[in-house]
């Protein structure tokens, strides 16, 4: 759907970091006309 696509992204950058078992991941995405995002997320464990 139009605008969940911040949403999944993070989303399935979070589950790869709990089954890779990593601490950090990157997730990006091209907006158009040379612009771009970017986001690290960090997990951590209770």
């Amino acid at each position: 759907p139009l605008g969940a696509s911040g949403t999944r992204l993070v989303l399935t950058v979070l589950l790869e970091l709990g089954r890779r078992g990593k601490k950090y991941g990157l997730a990006t995405a091209c907006i158009g006309g040379g612009q771009g995002i970017a986001i690290i997320v960090e997990a951590f464990n209770k």
